[in-house]
C-alpha cells in the first residue's frame, strides 16, 4: 500500500511525483478530462485513492470558480413514505461517476426554502440546485431563473420561462382512478388533495374533475385535512365522515401515509375496502404490495426521478437548453389494471 509521511496531506504534486506525470496532467485526470487517456485517468484516480488524496475545495474554487457541489433543498413532509431517502438514492446514482458532491439542505416551510435558495445563490455555495414541491408561481424558481443559476425541480410551475423539471403525471393518476372506481361500482367519490399552493394539487384536482364530468359521478371535497396533514388527523377525519350519513363509497389517496391512515380508520369503524368502500392510491414505498386486502395502486418511482434530475442538472451545467430537460413520468400501469 502507498503511504505518506505522517501529518503530510497528499497533494496533486505528490501524486504527480509518484507517477512521473506533470501536475497539470494529474489535475486534468482527476477532473475527468476526456482528453486524458482513460488508462491515465484510472491510474491517477487509483493512486489518489490509495494515498488518501482529498481535493482542496477552497483552492479548487479559487482556480475554477466552481464548487463541485450540488445542493438538494429538501422540504420535510409526511405524505410520502421515504421520499427523501429515495430521492437522495437516485441522485447519488447519477452523481456517482461525476466530480460533483451532494449537500442536502432540509427546510420546513416555503419561507425557509426560499431563504435557503437565495443564500446558496448569493454566496455561491453550489454550482447547481435540486428542489421539490413546486408552486405555480414559485418564488424560488423565479429567483433562480432571474439569476441564471442552474437548477432542476421535482415538479412543474406555470411560469412563462421554460425550466428543467422531472414530474409525475398526477393528472393522469386522478383521472384513471375515477374511472377505476366508477367501473368498480362507486358513485360518490372523494379525493384527498395536497395543500392548495402546490402545483400537483391543481394537477390532481383537474384530472379528478375531468373524469367526474365524463362519468357523471357525484363527488365531495374533504376540507378538514390535506395530504400533508399528520396521519392521526387524516384518520380522525375519515372516521368522522364515514360514520355520518351518505358517506362516499370511492376514495382516491395520492400518498402512502394517507392511505395507511385511512385503512386503519376504516378498520376501526368496521368498514371493508373493496366491499364497503373502494380505494385507489399512489405509492412510492412499495408498502402496498404487502397490504391485505390488496388496494389498487400506482407506483411513483422517486429514485428514478432523483437520478434523472441529477443527470439533467449536470447537462444543464454543461450548457444544455432548459426546454430539452423536461420529463413527466407516465403511468405505466393504471389503477384499473391492478
Amino acid at each position: 500500500m502507498l503511504k505518506q509521511p505522517k501529518n503530510r496531506r497528499p497533494t496533486q504534486r505528490s501524486i504527480a511525483q509518484k507517477l512521473g506525470l506533470s501536475v497539470a496532467t494529474v489535475s486534468r485526470a482527476l477532473s475527468g478530462d476526456p482528453l486524458i487517456a482513460l488508462e491515465t485517468r484510472k491510474l491517477v484516480t487509483d493512486t489518489a485513492n490509495a494515498l488518501g488524496y482529498v481535493p482542496d475545495r477552497a483552492a479548487q474554487r479559487l482556480r475554477t470558480g466552481r464548487t463541485n457541489v450540488i445542493s438538494l433543498v429538501l422540504p420535510a413532509h409526511e405524505e410520502i413514505l421515504g421520499f427523501g431517502n429515495s430521492l437522495v438514492r437516485g441522485i447519488f446514482t447519477a452523481l456517482g461517476h461525476s466530480h460533483y458532491h451532494l449537500v442536502v439542505m432540509p427546510t420546513f416551510d416555503t419561507e425557509a426554502a426560499d431563504a435557503t435558495v437565495r443564500r446558496i445563490v448569493q454566496n455561491g455555495l453550489a454550482d447547481g440546485i435540486l428542489l421539490s414541491r413546486t408552486e405555480p408561481n414559485d418564488i424560488r424558481i423565479r429567483h433562480l431563473i432571474e439569476n441564471d443559476f442552474p437548477f432542476v425541480s421535482h415538479g412543474r410551475t406555470e411560469l412563462a420561462t421554460p425550466h428543467p423539471f422531472v414530474d409525475f403525471d398526477n393528472y393522469g393518476f386522478a383521472y384513471q382512478s375515477v374511472h377505476r372506481l366508477v367501473a368498480a361500482g362507486a358513485d360518490k367519490l372523494m379525493i384527498l388533495l395536497p395543500q392548495e399552493h402546490l402545483t400537483f394539487h391543481h394537477h390532481l384536482k383537474q384530472g379528478f374533475m375531468a373524469a367526474v364530468r365524463e362519468t357523471g359521478a357525484s363527488y365531495e371535497n374533504i376540507s378538514s385535512v390535506t395530504l400533508d396533514s399528520p396521519p392521526e388527523d387524516i384518520a380522525t377525519a375519515i372516521k368522522t365522515r364515514f360514520t355520518e350519513s351518505a358517506p362516499p363509497d370511492g376514495l382516491i389517496l395520492p400518498g402512502d401515509t394517507s392511505a395507511l391512515a385511512t385503512l386503519a380508520a376504516l378498520d376501526d369503524i368496521g368498514l371493508k375496502p373493496g366491499k364497503d368502500v373502494f380505494i385507489t392510491t399512489k405509492q412510492t414505498s412499495g408498502a402496498f404490495d404487502f397490504v391485505r386486502p390488496k388496494i389498487p395502486s400506482v407506483f411513483e418511482d422517486i429514485a428514478a426521478a432523483g437520478e434523472l434530475m441529477a443527470a439533467y442538472l449536470i447537462q444543464r451545467l454543461e450548457g444544455a437548453k432548459a426546454e430539452d430537460l423536461q420529463f413527466v413520468q407516465k403511468i405505466e400501469k393504471g389503477p384499473q389494471d391492478e
